[in-house]
């Protein structure tokens, strides 16, 4: 009897063990981090400022609910709001469009293997792992300043050197458009591999018909790279709408609010003016406009988006 009561205790330690020890367990265990990551600093964060943008809270004091008084405000008693938006979207429908462009044609370049294709493709990626360094902003505003490289290269070809790149409200944007541009890495490796699994059976057949390379490129390779392009597209206009180094540091927003960002001037809301609930008041219109331009493209997809799976 007392050998029997002994044995029992084992058998459950070594059916609970078995239990612990399974595939299941471990991913479980493994993913953990990310997900105690996730919650407290992701999912906690949002709730509360969707909690905090019916309040008044200044940091300092506790909040105090306004109900829909911050959103009021945004909506008819700031007129920066407005400005600030369309400063915003006019940065993100020039800056995406052209940075996919550029990645799309360095990237049909890149697709041929060769001895060299490796390092271009390394030294091409960089810009989009260091372009949003704050050490990058400063190299920018250096290059464009009145005495900046850029001039210095105009007024060696005999051309206007004294542009004020970045005191001009016509110019200054366009510094941060280009240096986005400039970072075009990401979207290049993405296309890369889109490139690479078009059947070249494809190009084939068309050479055989006597198929140019123009034609090649918007009858086959385009219709091809659509799913790569919806991809595409939908990083880049949340990272567009998201961009807050170039404003934060090379303009600061000048001349006149031109190149303010909203990023910057929520960031300017909640730690700068403490009106941490309007701040994320802005937030929240600002999730809510990113979801529905990525909804409205979903919806249209099916117009232009060729899946070989559905023919």
């Amino acid at each position: 009897m007392v050998l029997s009561k002994k044995v029992k205790p084992l058998k459950k330690r070594t059916t609970l063990a078995r239990k612990l020890n399974t595939p299941q367990v471990a991913g479980y265990v493994f993913i953990l981090p990310f997900i105690i990551g996730f919650l407290v600093f992701l999912a906690l964060p949002i709730l509360l400022s969707f909690v905090f943008s019916f309040t008044d809270y200044n940091i300092l004091q506790s909040p105090e609910f306004a109900g829909l008084k911050n959103y009021k405000n945004m909506f008819t008693a700031d007129p920066k709001f407005w400005k600030v938006f369309g400063v915003t979207f006019y940065y993100v429908i020039f800056s995406v469009p052209l940075r996919l462009m550029m990645a799309l044609a360095v990237a049909m370049l890149l697709v041929k293997n060769t001895k060299l294709s490796q390092f271009y493709r390394s030294v091409l990626y960089l810009p989009s792992i260091i372009g949003s360094s704050v050490a990058i902003a400063i190299l920018w505003k250096r290059l464009f300043a009145s005495d900046g490289v850029i001039n210095g290269i105009l007024g060696f070809f005999g051309l206007d050197s004294q542009i004020p790149w970045l005191g001009r409200s016509d110019t200054a944007i366009w510094t941060l458009i280009i240096l986005s541009v400039w970072q075009f890495g990401s979207s290049m490796l993405i296309f890369l591999s889109g490139l690479k699994q078009i059947p070249v059976a494809l190009y084939e057949a068309a050479k055989v018909d006597g198929a140019t390379g123009v034609q090649n490129f918007f009858k086959i390779t385009l219709p091809m790279l659509t799913p790569t392009i919806f991809f595409n597209l939908i990083n880049q206009l949340i990272n567009g709408f998201m961009a807050f180094t170039q404003s934060y540091i090379i303009t600061q927003g000048k001349p006149r609010d031109s190149t303010l960002f909203y990023t910057v001037y929520m960031y300017q809301n909640s730690f700068t003016y403490n009106k941490m609930g309007y701040g994320s008041a802005m937030a929240w219109f600002m999730i809510i406009i990113v979801g529905l331009i990525t909804l409205f493209l979903f919806k249209t997809q099916k117009y232009w988006v060729y899946y070989e799976a559905e023919g």
